[in-house]
């Protein structure tokens, strides 16, 4: 078997008048995330992970914010995508470890959702993936609440 690591890392800032969308659900709050797409940063974060396992790339460059098609489009499809071009590749997700950065809302309540929904995607049990949410003690942008961040590691595997 062949083994793949990728680790993605995605940040936004937290404006008004936005939905907050994370992890494939909206968690209700007064701000949401500013972006050319959905901006889920933790969705974001698993496709750069699992582009970067195979040397494809980032987000960027295969979703480009210069795309009126893209606008407004939900992360989901965005995960999709990805998989499928994981899965062309005859790999497969073994595992995934997340952590999200945030002041607020405080998310733990929501990831039971979060990894239901990741998982349907990646073809994957829900105990192969972790969510994990930290704060930055108040520190910084997200100490601040201007903004949001997340990371992701993944292991792929191509059976021989």
């Amino acid at each position: 078997m062949s083994y793949r690591i990728g680790l993605g890392t995605d940040f936004h800032q937290l404006v008004g008048g936005r939905k907050l969308w994370l992890g494939g659900i909206e968690i209700p709050h007064y701000k949401g995330a500013a972006g050319h797409s959905d901006a889920d940063v933790l969705l974001h974060a698993i496709c750069d992970a699992m582009l970067g396992a195979l040397n494809l790339g980032d987000i960027g460059i295969h979703f480009p914010d210069t795309d009126a098609r893209l606008k407004d489009i939900d992360s989901k499809i965005l995960l999709h995508e990805t998989f499928e071009m994981i899965r062309r590749k005859n790999y497969q997700v073994v595992n995934l470890d997340t952590v999200v950065c945030l002041e607020k809302p405080k998310i733990m309540g929501f990831v039971s959702e979060m990894r239901k929904v990741i998982a349907d995607i990646l073809n994957i049990t829900v105990d192969d993936i972790s969510v994990k949410a930290t704060t930055t003690e108040k520190l910084g942008f997200v100490g601040r609440e201007e903004g949001i961040m997340a990371q992701a590691v993944v292991l792929l595997r191509r059976p021989d």
